[in-house]
């Protein structure tokens, strides 16, 4: 099977470490077919980054699902446009913050969520409640690095990641680790040996999630809100016609 990962930022870097870590994750025979959104912004730090991110995103979608692919992942911890995806697409569409969360509920009873920057706090507080973990989402916190700094600065960004992990363990009671940033996906393992914790990364989570729905031959559904956006082009000409 093929898994389209889709990178909705323009930064390529981002996307190979992203791409690294899908391919890590992948079951033997599917593949991995990683993209970079095109003329998107650098990161998406924030509700404009994300709006501007989306329509690249969803043309990237439409074009891979003519091309055969069987799920699809958006590689952005806020999961930006994910609705909208799901009616482009027909094969699932998976968000790596929904399935962190899904997989941190399931091995652990209390997990916290660690992100870049304070700005993305709300955002993922949001999003826990959304998926219905907010009972079981101790805190998120923030370790103050722009998302681009987790690669221009790995040493500075592995040690406050580290020490954020820790303060959430002791101070939030939690006995799960989720890392808020596909950009720290690689750091995982490591988090994890250091911890003494599950430490989930969106990334694998959603690439693992993506090929068990599309493994059992689940789609996404076309009856309801997930309907493929209808054809207008002919709409204006009809209701020209219907007042002439």
């Amino acid at each position: 099977m093929r898994i389209h990962v889709i990178n909705p930022n323009s930064t390529v870097s981002m996307t190979a470490q992203i791409a690294r870590a899908a391919e890590a994750a992948r079951s033997e025979g599917s593949v991995i077919d990683a993209q970079t959104a095109a003329d998107t912004p650098a990161s998406i730090e924030g509700y404009c980054d994300e709006a501007m991110a989306v329509p690249a995103m969803l043309a990237a979608i439409r074009s891979v699902e003519e091309r055969g692919a069987s799920a699809h992942v958006i590689a952005c911890f806020d999961d930006p446009g994910l609705a909208a995806a799901r009616e482009v697409a027909c094969g699932p569409v998976i968000g790596i913050c929904q399935a962190a969360v899904q997989v941190a509920m399931t091995v652990a009873t209390r997990f916290a969520v660690i992100t870049t920057l304070p700005r993305s706090v709300p955002v993922i507080e949001d999003l826990v409640v959304h998926y219905g973990a907010g009972s079981r989402c101790r805190r998120v916190r923030a370790v103050d690095l722009p998302v681009l700094a987790l690669e221009a600065d790995p040493q500075s960004a592995r040690m406050k990641l580290l020490n954020e992990a820790r303060a959430a363990i002791r101070e939030d009671g939690v006995d799960a680790i989720v890392l808020g940033c596909a950009g720290m996906a690689e750091l995982c393992a490591w988090l994890s040996r250091e911890t003494g914790v599950p430490v989930v990364d969106g990334v694998a989570a959603a690439v693992k999630l993506a090929e068990a729905l599309a493994s059992a031959g689940f789609r996404t559904s076309k009856a309801g809100a997930y309907a493929t956006p209808r054809d207008k082009s002919g709409d204006l000409e009809t209701a020209c016609r219907s007042h002439r």
